[in-house]
C-alpha cells in the first residue's frame, strides 16, 4: 500500500485540502472513522496513544479525546459532527485544546472509485490565516500521514489479526 497523502495549502487563502487513496471499499472507510474502537487504532502518529472520552459520528454528534505522549503529557481534541452522510460525506469540528478559540471546520468526502477502491478527500477551513499556517506547520501532514499508514494496516487487518483485505474486522 503506497498510496501517498497529498496536501494543498494554498497562498493567501485560510483553509487546507488534502486527499489519500485507499486500496480499499468505501463501506471500510468509512467505518474505520465512525467506529470509535476503530478510530482508536489508527488516529495519530505511533508514538501517541488515545483515549477517547465520546465519539458519537452521526449528525448531531460530538468527539473528545486525548493523544498521549510518550512523556504521558495529553493533548485533547474536541468537535461536533453537524452532518454525516453514511459512506459518502461528513462535515465536522475540530478544535485542539492546544490553541482554545481556534476551530476549524471540516468536510470529508468518501468517493468509491470502483474495484475496491476509495479516495478521501478533506477541505479544512480555518478562521484566520495565522490558524491555518500555524496547523500546516504544527506537523499536521505527517500525522495525516503515519495515520492514514496504520488505517491501511487495520483494513488489511494486520491490526486486528485477521488478514482479510477489504474487510475491517475489529
Amino acid at each position: 500500500m503506497t498510496n501517498a497523502l497529498k496536501v494543498t495549502v494554498p497562498e493567501g487563502l485560510p483553509y487546507i485540502d488534502f486527499e489519500r487513496e485507499f486500496d480499499f471499499p468505501v463501506a471500510d472507510v468509512f467505518r474505520a472513522h465512525k467506529e470509535p474502537e476503530l478510530v482508536a487504532q489508527w488516529l495519530g502518529p505511533r508514538r501517541l496513544r488515545m483515549e477517547i472520552d465520546h465519539y458519537d459520528f452521526r449528525t448531531g454528534g460530538s468527539y473528545l479525546y486525548h493523544h498521549i505522549g510518550p512523556d504521558g503529557v495529553p493533548y485533547g481534541f474536541s468537535g461536533v459532527f453537524h452532518t454525516v452522510r453514511e459512506n459518502d460525506f461528513a462535515i465536522q469540528t475540530f478544535e485542539f485544546d492546544g490553541y482554545p478559540d481556534v476551530v476549524s471546520i471540516e468536510f470529508l468526502t468518501f468517493q468509491d472509485l470502483g474495484g475496491g477502491r476509495t479516495r478521501l478527500t478533506a477541505h479544512a477551513v480555518y478562521p484566520s490565516m495565522e490558524a491555518r499556517d500555524g496547523m500546516a506547520q504544527s506537523g499536521m501532514e505527517g500525522g495525516l500521514s503515519e495515520g492514514y499508514e496504520r488505517l491501511d494496516e487495520l483494513l488489511a487487518g494486520a491490526v486486528t489479526g485477521h488478514p482479510q483485505p477489504g474487510k475491517v474486522t475489529a
